[in-house]
């Protein structure tokens, strides 16, 4: 089985090395319906993971001088914040409870469409709104970009999945006076505090497999660097929408499994209720027989008559 999660880590990595975004959109999907790993352990296990891989790009990014840290900061003082209180909640939930399950794979599935919309239109969003965005003051960009990365840590922390495509929009829209190498790194480093946050908080919980973030980070790896070696020899605009496709399929298989676990508990609510009346009218009918053998009918309430 090691060697299937390795092989899956390698074709993550290898489709993050050449479009830069899939990397929880696809990593937390996959462990869910292919592995059957509970989908709380499949977003811690993929938090820690997407924090050791982007670490090194962000290392790059840092080195090549192509991060815009005001933005970072911006981004991470309100994602950070919002990605504890969010863990906070799930906590209170119970991170393996079955309302934890349909809530990560409901966010997931939004999650997942918010992306894939993310990389088919970005092009057309960026181009409608960013010359309004253009005439905005600082002090409301820096708000505007406080707010998206309290959104993003609400996000990421319960899905594993947004901090790449939708982050990369919301600072294209935000900062369009930046190339896009720097916002690129800035979204690379702002989504290292943000995935080791959210997943220290769910290592706190048990919520982390860590023999199978190793064998998948040996897969990963090697499938970056050969993914960005070949970026530049394949299509982007053709991969983007591959990816969009896929996203929006997986999103809508996860549905349709939430939709049938949901209607098999509603389905066994009634059937249930019918083995506890059963059971109480035996119980029932029991304690008046032993009622009766001990002499005492006349005295036995009403009920068992």
């Amino acid at each position: 089985m090691d060697w299937l999660y390795s092989l899956s880590g390698f074709l993550v990595g290898l489709i993050v090395g050449m479009t830069g975004v899939g990397g929880g959109s696809l990593m937390t999907p996959l462990l869910i319906l292919l592995f059957g790993i509970h989908p709380a352990t499949a977003v811690g296990t993929d938090l820690l993971y997407a924090a050791a891989t982007k670490t090194g790009g962000s290392v790059a990014h840092g080195w090549a001088k192509s991060i815009h840290w005001p933005a970072v900061i911006r981004l991470a003082s309100g994602s950070i914040p919002a990605s504890i209180l969010t863990l906070v909640v799930l906590w209170q939930l119970g991170l393996n409870g079955e309302s934890s399950r349909s809530l990560v794979n409901l966010v997931l599935c939004f999650a997942l469409i918010l992306t894939a919309a993310s990389l088919i239109f970005r092009k057309a969003i960026i181009e409608r709104y960013r010359w309004r965005l253009e005439q905005l003051d600082p002090g409301t960009t820096t708000r505007a970009t406080v707010l998206v990365g309290a959104a993003l840590g609400v996000l990421v922390s319960i899905s594993s999945v947004g901090a790449g495509a939708v982050g990369v929009t919301a600072l294209l829209l935000l900062y369009p006076q930046l190339p896009m190498a720097r916002i690129v790194g800035s979204d690379i480093a702002h989504a290292v505090p943000l995935t080791l946050v959210a997943g220290i908080g769910h290592w706190a919980t048990g919520a982390i497999d860590w023999h199978l973030m190793g064998v998948l980070l040996l897969g990963s790896l090697p499938g970056i660097v050969i993914g960005s070696y070949c970026a530049h020899r394949v299509p982007e605009t053709a991969l983007r929408l591959v990816l969009a496709t896929t996203l929006i399929v997986v999103a809508g298989n996860l549905a349709s499994h939430e939709l049938q676990s949901s209607s098999s508990l509603i389905t066994a609510s009634p059937e249930a209720l019918r083995t506890d009346n059963h059971i109480s009218s035996g119980t029932q009918t029991l304690s008046c027989s032993v009622a009766m053998v001990r002499g005492v009918s006349t005295t036995a309430p009403a009920r068992c008559h």
